[in-house]
């Protein structure tokens, strides 16, 4: 019981001293102490101790029941350790505890959010194998599953689950139809969503703000910003439902895109007058739109603005300001910014730096942007199809091409899969300039490049 009023009062770290005490003076925990505990690191990513205590308790012979497995299972889900959650699930049919619909809700889980190909295909099928053991999804199970598909741009299959679910008697709730319309919106498929919105309100769900942001998305992706304004103005004047930033940040980060920065403003002031502040992602729209404007003054009197209010600026505020100053030739001050963030304790991503290597490429200076890459990496950042992308077509555009060929082949060898742009380049900073590729002693085919 020590372990668990450790959980509630002093945390995990207290209760895991605690289970480790236990052992050195031969006293065995229960399941009432040690699964509240791993629940308790597994809630703060600690999967290593989670795997500790997971092991230590089978050692003191302390047999794992339904909970504990779930929890070790989710934890491993969470972290992206699939193959260690199968071995868990083998594990507990060995001992005679049979998996639930939990359990499969979390591997479903950790197949959904694990990046790599087939990772859909691998959720899809642990849904058909639930179902053949007799356990029946629920409206969890499905809204795991219709986000991991429309995250991975397949909206088709989301509505194919929508479908299924209601064929086994499940209602679908407000998050099913908000992802779903989040879904066909980010693809451009707006009339659809509109369509799932009223289909949504006819079987007595109320669309709340993440349902309307979703549409004022959907229509300023497809610059139908007419459309989203009306809609936006629907939602203040008749107050349907309470405006949050999200919704606020969604037309003007369109406003923004479109340059019509008088909008953009008007929107944020509008803010004021509702009760809802600015946050950093505002602040980020705004800036990069005056920097995108050439309104550099702006821009930084905005970043003033932001830091005056006590918002502290994240990896996409450098982003931006890092950006700007690449697109008009100024990479030495854009490498300032890069130090700066660094001393501010945010952690550049491949966004950074790539926006950098692009910026040295573009000067014609792919040298440059080559000792970046090394920074880069030694940072812990692997070159991506994007780093390679810029990097080939930097050394083809200054003639170099048999780097830029070495790049090509490296990329390939790293297991990068060349997209659309990489086809591209080959073709018109290579074929067309009379190189032919060489990727790993065989000529490049140009008949499989995507124009």
């Amino acid at each position: 019981m020590l372990i668990l009023a450790s959980v509630k009062n002093g945390g995990p770290d207290l209760a895991l001293e605690g289970f480790r005490r236990a052992r050195d003076y031969g006293l065995k925990p229960s399941l009432i102490s040690c699964n509240p505990m791993l629940s308790a690191l597994a809630n703060e990513c600690r999967i290593g101790d989670v795997e500790f205590v997971y092991k230590e308790m089978i050692r003191r012979k302390l047999a794992p029941n339904l909970i504990t497995y779930n929890t070790v299972i989710s934890g491993f889900g969470k972290a992206g350790k699939l193959n260690k959650a199968i071995d868990v699930v083998e594990n507990m049919k060995i001992n005679g505890v049979s998996p639930n619909v939990v359990t499969y809700n979390a591997l479903i889980t950790g197949y959904c959010k694990k990046g790599g190909p087939g990772r859909m295909y691998k959720a899809d099928m642990l849904l058909k194998e639930m179902v053949d053991s007799g356990i029946s999804p629920n409206v969890i199970t499905y809204n795991i599953l219709i986000d991991g598909f429309c995250k991975d741009d397949n909206a088709a299959a989301g509505i194919r689950l929508l479908k299924e679910m209601r064929a086994r008697g499940l209602t679908p709730c407000v998050i099913t139809y908000n992802t779903l319309i989040n879904g066909l919106c980010g693809g451009g498929r707006i009339e659809e969503g509109i369509r799932l919105r009223d289909e949504m309100s006819e079987s007595g769900l109320e669309p709340n703000i993440g349902t309307y942001t979703a549409l004022i998305n959907g229509f300023s992706k497809k610059n139908l910003l007419e459309e989203a304004r009306e809609l936006f103005d629907e939602i203040i004047e008749k107050g349907v439902v309470s405006v949050n930033v999200l919704a606020f940040n969604s037309l003007i980060n369109a406003y923004c895109k479109a340059g019509r920065l008088e909008e953009a403003v008007y929107i944020r002031n509008l803010m004021s007058e509702k009760t809802v502040s600015p946050n950093v992602s505002t602040y980020n729209c705004l800036i990069g739109g005056y920097y995108e404007d050439g309104n550099t003054e702006a821009a930084r009197k905005l970043l003033e603005e932001m830091e005056e209010k006590g918002l502290v600026p994240d990896v996409v505020t450098y982003n931006v300001r890092i950006n700007a100053m690449c697109d008009i030739g100024e990479t030495r001050k854009a490498v300032r910014i890069l130090d700066e963030m660094r001393k501010k304790g945010v952690n550049p991503s491949h966004v950074t730096y790539n926006a950098l290597i692009g910026g040295y490429c573009k000067q014609g200076n792919p040298n440059a942007a080559l000792t970046l890459r090394k920074r880069m990496e030694r940072e812990g950042k692997r070159s991506n199809v994007v780093t390679y992308n810029l990097l080939i077509k930097g050394f083809s555009e200054i003639g170099k091409m048999e780097e830029a060929n070495g790049f090509l082949n490296e990329m390939l060898e790293k297991g990068f899969v060349p997209n659309e742009i990489t086809y591209g380049i080959i073709k018109e900073e290579m074929m067309d300039k009379g190189f032919a590729p060489d990727i790993d002693g065989h000529m490049y085919n140009g008949s499989s490049a995507k124009t």
